[in-house]
């Protein structure tokens, strides 16, 4: 298996670690998905256990007003958790490059009357985002972007100066993971951060099946 780029993948959905490989097949089979189905694959009832979310975002020490983007936002599940952390006076941009998905979370902030939160439709090679924020974060999604130096590279203009990045990342941890690429080892996301000039600053082992890695934009 290669953790190198691949010409064939752009953050496509996760139904095969959502549902197990039986389950994956037979949804991505189906043509005209929902974005509702979709959140539910992104959002297995078992993932508050294993994934910690409250530890995570404990760990990436937000202060209120802060700006922080939530790359690959998918169906919000740390949306509005780094909406609470950043506060009333802080904003948080949901970006992803999937427009249905993007129009559910933007119902669901207005339903839950969270002002803080701006939803993005990221292109593929770029985040889009309105403005420099304090803190990229991105769940699930690293192993699904295109030639990753160069995009972490272009990523760095929305960055403000001290501003971190922080990815969480699948280990090789089960036969999705190992087979179908839904992974990338922690030594190679170093290798490519740094080459994209950020350096680590942090690297937390409390999630069992993933690299949990905080970089800082130097200068």
């Amino acid at each position: 298996m290669t953790h190198g780029p691949d010409p064939g993948r752009r953050w496509r959905p996760l139904w095969p670690r959502a549902f197990g490989l039986l389950a994956g097949v037979a949804l991505l089979a189906v043509t005209g998905c929902t974005a509702e189905m979709k959140a539910r694959a992104y959002a297995p009832d078992d993932r508050d256990s294993w994934q910690q979310p409250g530890r995570v975002i404990d760990a990436l020490d937000i202060s209120p007003g802060q700006s922080v983007a939530d790359l690959g936002s998918g169906g919000g599940y740390f949306t509005f958790r780094l909406a609470d952390a950043v506060g009333a006076d802080g904003r948080v941009f949901a970006a992803d490059v999937d427009a249905g998905m993007n129009e559910r979370l933007a119902g669901l902030a207005v339903e839950r009357g969270a002002q803080n939160v701006e939803v993005v439709l990221a292109d593929f090679d770029d985040p889009k985002l309105p403005q420099p924020v304090d803190l990229i974060f991105t769940s699930n999604t690293y192993h699904h972007i295109e030639d990753r130096v160069a995009y972490f590279a272009r990523a760095r203009q929305y960055l403000k100066p001290g501003g971190r990045l922080a990815i969480l990342e699948y280990k090789r941890h089960g036969f999705l993971q190992r087979f179908l690429g839904h992974s990338t080892d922690d030594d190679v996301i170093r290798t490519e951060l740094e080459r994209a000039g950020y350096r680590l600053v942090a690297a937390h082992d409390f999630i069992e099946k993933q690299s949990f890695l905080i970089f800082d934009r130097p200068g």
